[in-house]
């Protein structure tokens, strides 16, 4: 799940200064959950355009905008409506942006509407939590699902760090400190010997951007 938070109407309208003509690409999947990209968000994008004077000329809400087949369908589908536009506002994350934008045969200005913020789990609250950085070098089966690079404030391997004080993060007190609860969660297990491993500091090169993979 990408999170995204929409950009500030202020940002849109600098945005799309120069613009009159706008067609909005939405997106059913990760930006629909975080309401900031779904078809409702979409209507009231179009509707506050259109009460500043933007022509808007069509909308679509691809399931996931991220993908190239739905894209190349969305556009199929609004052909002439995107004669019309000078310009697509996309509310989705950075990677749907960028595949709007690499689908587009019709050379239209491409414009975020979001920010893209992190990858993260849906909580049963229904908040949403970072728990993974993408390292290319996954130690969750050694940690028992919890992961120090990305919940330890320091992205320490080999914890917990001398700042640790009844378990909470010295870097924020209200944090629980990840390397106390990977401790406690191995001892439940029985596998405390896996904190006698010592982790190399991470190959950066694994995690090097842009990432790429052929199926």
């Amino acid at each position: 799940m990408i999170i995204t938070k929409q950009k500030t109407q202020d940002d849109i309208l600098r945005i799309l200064s120069g613009k009159e003509k706008i067609f909005i690409i939405g997106c059913g999947d990760c930006a629909a959950t975080c309401k900031t990209g779904g078809e409702d968000e979409v209507a009231k994008m179009a509707d506050f355009l259109k009460s500043h004077g933007k022509a808007v000329t069509g909308t679509v809400t691809p399931d996931v905008t991220c993908v190239s087949a739905q894209a190349k369908v969305a556009f199929a589908k609004n052909r002439e409506a995107l004669k019309l536009s000078e310009a697509i506002l996309v509310l989705a994350c950075g990677s749907g942006v960028q595949c709007v934008k690499e689908n587009d045969r019709f050379n239209l200005d491409v414009y975020p509407g979001c920010d893209s913020m992190f990858s993260a789990l849906i909580d049963k609250d229904g908040s949403f939590r970072e728990v993974c950085s993408s390292c290319g070098e996954c130690l969750l089966d050694l940690t028992e699902g919890i992961c120090p690079v990305t919940r330890c404030s320091k992205g320490v391997l080999n914890g917990p760090c001398g700042g640790q004080n009844k378990g909470k993060c010295e870097v924020d007190r209200n944090k629980d400190c990840a390397w106390v609860a990977i401790y406690k969660r191995l001892k439940e297990k029985g596998k405390l010997e896996n904190l006698k491993r010592r982790h190399l500091a991470k190959n950066r090169s694994h995690a090097t951007k842009p990432g790429h993979l052929s199926l």
